[in-house]
């Protein structure tokens, strides 16, 4: 085949597939025009997830009659003059190539008239072609309808995820932008129900209480930085989440760089890394900041999206970031001081139950310096219930007769027969074996038979609800609330009965039996979080991924105290189980330490 010129359609297609990707791609070049116009009110309406129409509407300065058809020509842009500007770009697009791209793909109407004109001009076109130009009365602003989306691009089309899918991927742009531009208002419908809207009042408290909800953005703490007032262009501000307040992915840190919304890898370890020590183990805060920089330190043409930049010093970019968050935690949301004898270790990262007490410390001939074990004085018959009932002695006794009269047989990945000693640090139980002593991790040993237990009820469809006693209403975004709202039949089959309640609202009216105690409003972020996941290219399946974190929230924690028929009545579940020495993330359940090496440590010889 001999080397030719492409056709001009052909080429149009092509670069609209780097600037185009979904319909959310489209919404995204048509609010950073609406913003770059100075609109003070930015209106997007979605069909289908944007596949049947996407409509942005503004009231921005408009675009003059005699550039519309230029307007949608490659590489027109009003925004850039020369090379060297683009060293130091101020405004979100700059290219001149979204509005070609989108209509090469799309049958596209532009309605619009500039300040100042006294008619406006209505434009359509198909395939990158003008099929009507006309004029026509309407406010100063400018109107783009974008419908059917890919309709000369059929292979595209196809990789396209459910318009529910799609719907979200828009919420959570329209939602960042809203957060980096407070001062603006934003409406967002989807087809013909408005779903988020803010006042544009300058105020991003406001916009976060759209976002996340009043009691969500009520704990956020505010981020200024000093050194936003060095006079050099450098800052940061924003909101960050207390350390009380997390969730299981990052992807609640939302940056923006001189209002543009990046995706920047280093920045949110940045921001992560303000966190250290504050947070649990794969938890990750909230967060939503502003940098501010100077232009010419900012290379935002890296990226045909441009949602990734590069920095010209990106170690004190990190810096800065780091800094300002940390500077917000500690001044706002300071450390509590650990008093008396110091608490057990945390298991991944769980607080102890509330309410739970920590039993004295046993002194004398330990080094300085080093943490004091605490062991707890096991009540005899008496304490809380775990979720799983505690067994008759009786049927304790015969379980053990029944697992000694096969104790040749037991399995190389199961448990030998165990009888409790008592319990240390109100975390592990501790217990005599034939090989000598174990010890058994409480929350990892309840998580493992909650979950087989859990798993096995799910494979029956008998999953235990418990109906709450008042419906718990819990704030979401609105791409999560709609998440939870597609999903309802698969948490129903897991246990949950949950509602939409309002734009960006759920009602919780039952949760599963085993989880009746947990911390609800938490449980219900950790399923978004999961089924989220669910989404990505090779997740786990998304029912066990949810029974998963079903079971650690419901597991009990390190911290409370158990009596000793509660330790007997986890140990003997943990002998039925399939897999007993793992907890379901792969955490071992059970250590042991032989007779053996205790003989050695003691210096014992014979």
């Amino acid at each position: 085949m001999s080397i030719h010129i492409l056709p001009p359609e052909i080429v149009a297609r092509i670069a609209a597939g780097e600037v185009v990707e979904r319909p959310a791609s489209v919404v995204k070049e048509l609010i950073e025009n609406a913003i770059d116009a100075g609109a003070s009110t930015i209106t997007v309406d979605v069909s289908q997830g944007g596949r049947r129409r996407i409509q942005v509407a503004d009231d921005g300065c408009g675009i003059p009659a005699d550039e519309v058809r230029l307007a949608f020509a490659r590489h027109a842009t009003s925004k850039l003059q020369t090379a060297e500007e683009l060293s130091h770009i101020r405004t979100l697009g700059f290219r001149g190539e979204a509005l070609a791209s989108i209509a090469a793909v799309a049958r596209v109407t532009c309605v619009t008239r500039a300040k100042g004109e006294e008619v406006g001009t209505r434009l359509r076109l198909e395939g990158g072609q003008v099929v009507a130009h006309s004029r026509v009365g309407r406010p100063p602003g400018t109107v783009i309808t974008v419908e059917d989306l890919f309709f000369n691009v059929p292979a595209r089309r196809k990789f396209l995820r459910t318009p529910r899918s799609e719907q979200r991927r828009i919420d959570r742009l329209v939602t960042r932008y809203a957060m980096a531009y407070p001062h603006i208002r934003f409406v967002l419908s989807h087809d013909g129900r408005e779903v988020f809207h803010t006042d544009g009042s300058g105020d991003l408290r406001e916009v976060l209480v759209a976002v996340y909800g009043v009691e969500v953005a009520r704990l956020m703490l505010a981020v200024g930085s000093p050194d936003a007032q060095r006079g050099d262009g450098r800052g940061v501000r924003g909101f960050v989440s207390p350390p009380a307040l997390h969730r299981a992915n990052r992807q609640e840190i939302t940056l923006f760089v001189n209002g543009r919304w990046i995706a920047d890898t280093r920045l949110t370890y940045a921001v992560i890394q303000a966190y250290h020590t504050f947070l649990p183990t794969g938890r990750y805060p909230l967060a939503v900041l502003q940098i501010t920089l100077p232009p010419e330190e900012v290379d935002v043409n890296v990226h045909p999206a441009k949602t990734e930049v590069r920095f010209r010093d990106g170690d004190g970019v990190f810096r800065l970031v780091q800094r300002a968050v940390r500077q917000a935690l500690l001044e706002q949301a300071p450390i509590p001081q650990v008093r008396g004898a110091p608490a057990a270790p945390m298991v991944e990262g769980e607080a102890p139950a509330e309410g739970s007490t920590l039993p004295p410390t046993v002194t004398g001939g330990w080094t300085e310096g080093r943490p004091r074990p605490v062991l707890t004085q096991v009540p005899r018959q008496e304490g809380r219930q775990l979720t799983l009932p505690v067994p008759h002695p009786a049927e304790v006794a015969g379980e053990a007769e029944a697992r000694a009269e096969g104790a040749e047989g037991i399995p190389g990945g199961g448990l030998p027969i165990l009888r409790v000693v008592g319990q240390l640090q109100a975390t592990y139980i501790i217990a005599e074996g034939p090989d000598g002593m174990y010890l058994i991790d409480q929350h990892a040993a309840h998580e493992r038979i909650l979950y087989e237990r859990f798993l096995a009820e799910q494979a029956r469809a008998q999953v235990t609800s418990q109906p709450l006693l008042e419906p718990l209403p819990v704030d979401l975004d609105p791409g999560s609330a709609s998440l939870v709202e597609e999903h309802q039949a698969l948490l129903a089959s897991l246990g949950f009965d949950i509602v939409l309640f309002g734009r960006e609202t759920v009602l919780v009216r039952a949760v599963p039996a085993m989880m009746a105690d947990a911390d609800v409003a938490q449980m219900v972020h950790d399923l978004v979080a999961e089924l989220e996941a669910g989404e990505e290219p090779l997740a786990r399946e998304i029912g066990e991924r949810i029974a998963r974190r079903v079971c650690k929230r419901a597991a009990i924690k390190a911290g409370k105290v158990l009596s000793l028929a509660e330790m007997e009545s986890l140990l003997r579940q943990l002998e039925q189980c399939t897999a007993p020495r793992t907890c379901p993330h792969g955490r071992p359940t059970v250590l042991v330490l032989s007779a053996e090496q205790l003989a050695r440590e003691f210096g014992r010889t014979s």
